[in-house]
């Protein structure tokens, strides 16, 4: 990895082929999509509750048996890993050819390339659920080695409040899973600590110094025969194994004041343990202490399956050092990216929805501003030819994008209802009233004539927007804009100057810097990111 930070926009199994050497990684996280009731990648949701453009599953196809699948199936078993072909096929026994089989030949393929993207020194996570987890955890061993299993963590997301309809039958379901294997024996861990909690202060720490240092008293005594430590020290007697430490450092705990000596000689001697000198709780494999992102989290952007800083932070600082390369291949809204950056690593990020790639940038900007690192965007349209490359892969990918170009919302998905004509749109205020006004956003990658802008001016009259923009990859015609000009301008209250009712820009002016002419005292379209400071490496959580 060259000293850029790198933001993928595709198909993470191309990309990690084509752009992610060998062993250059020293830190995975992956959260992939996976739901039972066939809606994947659900990243977004508008306030109403109704699905979002983005939540046009861009893994619709992925996540079915397809001929595509069949074809990866085959790949597995003729050419991948030994015992990764041999368990493949024996799901595939089990399972039979449907969506769960399809998920699981579509990540074991993605796991080989991770394995071979991962340093000798590097660690993975991945996070699931109890839907495919069991499933998971045999692709890891059959990729990473089960003798690499370091453990399966189980993070407490929610209370569990059990099931609420009447004929419940299952417990209520609180936990995700983290597989967290590491590439070789070689892979560190950095012990990570929590908070104890006070009613263990508050019954372990029950002596004082007499200088206000509360402290407890624990064992120093040998948990193994060491004959070298069986030793008298001013009339106390050896524990029948020896003490836990040289007659030297005894001496030298005493001078610190780090040892109780009882009045009845014939009890042992103590170690003082004090308070102010605790790193914490030994983090262990139960993450109960991380809460999820509640409605009123300050970190919270609004996205259903957004992860807690606060758990990637502990895996980031738990598996790699400063400078390191962490990868999320599924990265979502970015939490993992976010917190790489903070921590002063270095990250790779891999999506294959637009509109995910713009999020993350927006998230890293609101978060750190000049402080952001250099990072570059790698396959996203730079000109015309790659936009119409885009259009004829995925129009809704190409429309995410145009909507982006001119920093719009986009608007509900047309695949799950009625198109209404509005791709994407601007909030704005121009003047004391407090009332948003509107800008919708049309967007059209084939052929375009007036009566498209005769059905964009009806949709702006329908919404009574203020302003609609029609953006074209073709030239519009002269009849068009005409069209387009007859309709008029918006005059704001406050703001001075006219502008354009109905305005036409293509893809060739908005990436010449062309923006839509509208009064800029906007309403933000996506949630706003917290401001963040890049932090130290700490072995504190």
């Amino acid at each position: 990895m060259d000293g850029k930070n790198k933001l993928y926009f595709g198909d993470n199994l191309k990309i990690l082929r084509d752009h992610v050497a060998d062993a250059s990684v020293d830190l995975i996280y992956l959260d992939p999509p996976f739901n039972s009731n066939a809606t994947y990648n659900v990243l977004f949701k508008e306030k109403s509750g109704e699905e979002s453009a983005a939540q046009i599953t861009a893994f619709e196809d992925t996540w079915q048996w397809s001929v595509e699948a069949e074809a990866v199936y085959k790949e597995i078993v003729t050419s991948g890993p030994r015992k990764l072909a041999d368990l493949i096929q024996a799901l595939l026994a089990f399972l039979g050819r449907n969506d769960m089989m399809a998920y699981l030949v579509m990540m074991a393929i993605r796991l080989v390339e991770l394995h071979r993207v991962l340093k000798p020194t590097g660690s993975i996570y991945l996070h699931c659920d109890q839907k495919a987890s069991h499933y998971l955890r045999l692709l890891m061993d059959a990729v990473f080695g089960h003798e690499n299993f370091r453990a399966e963590i189980v993070w407490k997301r929610k209370a569990g409040r059990g099931e609420t309809n009447v004929a419940a039958v299952r417990f209520g379901i609180s936990t995700d899973s983290l597989l967290f294997y590491a590439r070789t024996h070689d892979a560190a861990l950095r012990r990570q600590y929590r908070t104890n909690k006070a009613e263990y202060i508050e019954s372990k720490f029950t002596h004082d110094d007499g200088n206000g240092r509360r402290y407890h008293l624990d064992n120093i005594t040998s948990p193994s025969y060491r004959p070298n430590l069986i030793y008298e020290y001013k009339g106390y007697k050896p524990p029948a194994k020896g003490w836990a430490v040289s007659r030297e450092r005894m001496q030298q705990m005493e001078a610190e004041g780090r040892l109780y000596f009882p009045k009845d000689k014939n009890k042992r001697i103590r170690r003082k343990r004090f308070l102010d000198e605790l790193a914490g709780e030994t983090v262990d494999s139960l993450w109960d202490d991380i809460p999820p992102i509640n409605s009123q989290a300050q970190e919270r952007l609004g996205y259903p399956t957004q992860k807690p800083e606060a758990l990637l932070e502990r895996i980031i600082r738990a598996s790699s050092n400063e400078g390191d390369v962490v990868l999320d291949p599924f990265c979502g809204c970015g939490t993992p990216i976010a917190v790489a950056e903070k921590l002063k690593r270095r990250w790779i990020g891999i999506d294959i929805t637009y509109l995910a790639i713009n999020l993350v940038q927006r998230r890293l900007c609101d978060h750190f501003h000049e402080e952001l690192s250099p990072y570059e965007i790698v396959g996203a349209p730079t000109d015309v030819q790659g936009a119409e490359a885009l259009k004829e892969i995925s129009p809704h990918q190409f429309e995410w994008w145009a909507v982006d170009l001119v920093n719009a919302r986009p608007a509900k998905d047309h695949k799950k209802g009625a198109d209404t004509g509005i791709d994407g749109y601007i909030n704005f205020f121009d003047d004391k009233s407090g009332q948003a006004k509107q800008v919708i956003v049309q967007v059209k990658s084939g052929y375009v004539g007036v009566n498209h802008v005769r059905d964009l001016k009806g949709v702006i009259e329908r919404e009574k927007a203020a302003i609609g923009a029609l953006i074209t990859l073709r030239e519009p015609t002269k009849p068009m804009l005409t069209e387009a000009a007859a309709t008029g301008f918006y005059e704001s209250k406050d703001f001075p100057g006219r502008y354009p009712r109905l305005q036409i820009l293509t893809i060739t002016e908005l990436l010449e810097g062309k923006k839509i002419q509208f009064p800029e005292h906007r309403v933000e379209t996506f949630a706003k990111a917290e401001r963040k400071t890049k932090t130290e490496q700490s072995g504190l959580f």
